[in-house]
This record gives C-alpha cells, sequence and structure tokens, in this order.
C-alpha cells in the first residue's frame, strides 16, 4: 500500500514538472557556475564516453553551497569521471584547501578532465586524483588518523560491483560502505550529499542490484540516529545528510 502512495506521488510530481520548469530550476541555481565550469561540462557532453554520468549542475551548486556552509578545508569526492564534482568542490575552497577524488578509472579524467582543468593551476593544486578502489582509499585515510577531519563528501560512484562466484555473477554493495567510511571521515556537522538517490524512481520498486541498493542505503541512513537527513527530489535525487553533534 505505501509503496503504491509513493508511486502514485512520484507520477504526481512528474505531471507537475515538466521540463520547462525543470530548465528554469536549473538556470536559477547555477548563477555561480563559472566559464572554466562550463567548459568542461560542455566538453564532457561533447567527447567524454557516456556523459549521462555527469551529475547535474545544480548538484554541483549546492555542493558548492555546503562547502561553504561547514567553512571546511577537506573534501571527499567519491566518483571522478571527468572531474566536474572536483573543479566545482575546488572552487569553493579556501587557497590551503583539498579535494580528495577517487574514482577506479581515469580514462575521461584524462581525456575530457584534465586539459580544462590544467588551465587553473591555482584549482588543479587543490585537487588530489587518486586511481583505485575508493573504499581502499577511505580506509587508507582513516588508517592515516584523518577521522573526523572532513567537512564535506560528495557520493556518486558505482553503487553496486560484480564479481564471480564459482558459476554465480554476485554484487558488492558499494553505496552503504561509502556512507559508513565517510560517515567517519567526517567532522560533526560534516555534509554527506549522496547522489542519483531516487535512480530514476526504481527504488520505489527496487528488483534489480543497483536499485536495491540505492534503497538499501537511502532506509540505513533515514534509521541512521546519528545523523539529520533529507532526501530530495533534484535531478535524479540527492540524499541531504548531516552528522550530528
Amino acid at each position: 500500500m505505501a509503496t503504491d502512495f509513493a508511486s502514485k506521488i512520484y507520477n504526481l510530481k512528474l505531471e507537475l514538472q515538466p521540463a520547462s520548469i525543470i530548465e528554469y530550476t536549473s538556470e536559477i541555481s547555477t548563477q555561480s557556475f563559472t566559464s572554466l565550469q562550463k567548459e568542461l561540462l560542455d566538453a564532457t557532453i561533447a567527447h567524454a564516453r557516456l556523459p549521462m554520468m555527469l551529475g547535474a549542475s545544480e548538484v554541483h551548486e549546492m555542493g558548492k553551497s555546503m562547502i561553504t556552509l561547514t567553512r571546511t578545508k577537506k573534501v571527499l569526492d567519491i566518483g571522478t569521471f571527468t572531474g566536474a564534482s572536483a573543479l566545482a568542490w575546488a572552487i569553493e575552497l579556501p587557497i590551503d584547501g583539498k579535494v580528495i577524488s577517487m574514482d577506479v578509472d581515469h580514462t575521461q579524467l584524462e581525456k575530457v578532465g584534465l586539459p580544462i582543468i590544467n588551465k587553473a593551476s591555482e584549482l588543479r593544486a587543490k585537487i588530489e586524483f587518486r586511481i583505485g578502489s575508493a573504499v581502499d582509499t577511505l580506509q587508507s585515510l582513516i588508517a592515516n588518523g584523518e577521522s573526523g577531519s572532513f567537512g564535506f563528501a560528495f557520493i556518486d560512484a558505482d553503487k553496486v560491483i560484480p564479481f564471480q562466484t564459482d558459476d554465480t555473477v554476485k554484487f558488492q554493495e558499494n553505496y552503504s560502505s561509502y556512507y559508513e567510511l565517510c560517515l567517519q571521515l567526517l567532522a560533526p556537522g560534516g555534509v554527506i550529499m549522496v547522489d542519483n538517490a531516487l535512480w530514476n524512481g526504481w527504488v520505489l520498486e527496487p528488483t534489480k542490484a543497483d536499485s536495491m541498493a540505492i534503497d538499501k542505503l537511502n532506509r540505513l541512513v533515514s534509521a541512521d540516529s546519528r545523523v539529520h537527513n533529507t532526501l530530495l527530489n533534484i535531478d535524479d535525487g540527492v540524499h541531504l545528510i548531516v552528522k550530528k553533534y
């Protein structure tokens, strides 16, 4: 019954939000978008493989606001792609700020992102691009004694990773792992933004590994007494999470 009700509400919102409304909200929300961000956005759409992986511009602008709000100097960026999100965070950080951006593949970053990001040496100096498992990178930061020192984390990476066990393909859930590790690295009052938290509405009736993993994380966060959370209907869904003091 609850799922049927949620589906009706979601469909009603789609009816009330035609493309013109979405375009309007995006325009109003991205007035502080820089020329470098615009150049990287255009290059990603024109030249990157799977450009739909690029996060929405208004989501990046929202993240910049969270960085200003927390006054942090340290940011976690999980899911590099062409580096658009890392660039957004670097723009908002002070000169001595640092973004740790992580991904298992830097092909699109090197092909599309770095030629543009490198034009702004003062911004490039704030970003540390790490290649490899984000879980391993986050665990290494914890082992290095950096728990409680970050103010903002953005999670926009693989939801699950398939792996072979005998003759069966199974899936390792990553979003929940990212959340737990980021929460440990965040200072009280720090913010996590989880992108794609609605996953095209498939979280309403999750049947595949990715939608089930996102739904699981949404419910995990909702029941977590360590945080305040709000699941926002922005783009493909943003779960805004604040670590309690």
